[in-house]
């Protein structure tokens, strides 16, 4: 007898055939063992249930994987702690700056660039001796939703004006790339015109293939404080409104723990949990 086909849900409200292999792949890209891997798989796909949310498969995979290997269970989470970065966007715009200045960048945030015929506000600007980055960081807090066509001709047309002028960082120079860096995803026509037209360097959570920001925040091993289970909500939102957004923030400076008022006993359990990433 055929069983019936198994439908998720996913974060924008669609619904697709349930795929074993995606979740395997995410799990295995996290660094879980093939051991752990399988048993997550098997007590997953033995739960699962028509129209249940991507969510839930998530966090399910996430307390399993957390109780066998709690640092393979935060490099899992990631995505979605760039997530709970939000809403307002600014942290994720210091944590692509961040990003930069792991690279050996020099970058600074929220700057106003004078264009050929009007201003820009600039979300962050990279340079070091050999080049100078613009890049318009599209934040969202929900993973199903993309960045599509608009938005790609939108920052097109402003990177347009810019490349007409020169700027001074480090020197006198012109614009040598000009980034779109998204936490989700891209729709496909937003790819299709950037790879038709060029000129712009398109970095999602999963795209390109190679070097999206998925890659680049394990690359340069930096962990947002959002992905850490030993702070809550508030907690965690405290630190970000003083513009920390980074794990390795509270390891230079660890005194920023007392100023939330964490008693030194919690104050160990993050600085553990941090270390052991």
């Amino acid at each position: 007898m055929d069983t019936e086909p198994i439908y998720v849900v996913k974060a924008n409200g669609s619904r697709e055939l349930f795929d074993v292999k995606k979740l395997e792949q995410s799990l295995k890209r996290a660094g879980a063992s093939s051991r752990a891997t399988e048993d997550i798989l098997k007590h997953v796909v033995g739960h699962l249930k028509s129209e249940i949310s991507t969510h839930d498969i998530y966090k399910h995979a996430f307390e399993l994987l957390y109780k066998d290997e709690h640092p393979t269970a935060v490099k899992y989470s990631i995505k979605r702690a760039v997530a709970d970065l939000g809403p307002t966007g600014f942290p994720f715009e210091d944590f692509v700056a961040e990003i930069f200045r792991a690279q050996g960048y020099k970058a600074e945030t929220g700057k106003i660039v004078k264009g050929f015929c009007v201003e820009h506000e600039i979300d962050v600007v990279a340079w070091n001796d050999q080049k100078l980055i613009m890049v318009e960081a599209k934040f969202h807090n929900e993973a199903g939703i993309k960045s599509d066509l608009k938005v790609i001709l939108y920052v097109k047309a402003r990177f347009d004006d810019l490349r007409k002028m020169t700027f001074k960082y480090g020197r006198e120079r012109e614009l040598d790339e000009a980034w779109l860096v998204t936490n989700t995803k891209f729709s496909s026509t937003a790819i299709e015109y950037g790879s038709c037209q060029g000129g712009i360097r398109m970095i999602g959570w999963n795209y390109p293939p190679t070097g999206n920001l998925h890659d680049m925040i394990l690359e340069s091993k930096l962990h947002p404080l959002t992905c850490l289970v030993s702070l809550n909500g508030r907690e965690k939102k405290a630190l970000l409104d003083q513009g920390v957004v980074l794990c390795k923030s509270l390891i230079e400076s660890p005194e920023l723990l007392d100023v939330i008022g964490l008693t030194p006993e919690k104050k160990k359990k993050v600085i553990d949990e941090i270390e052991a990433l």
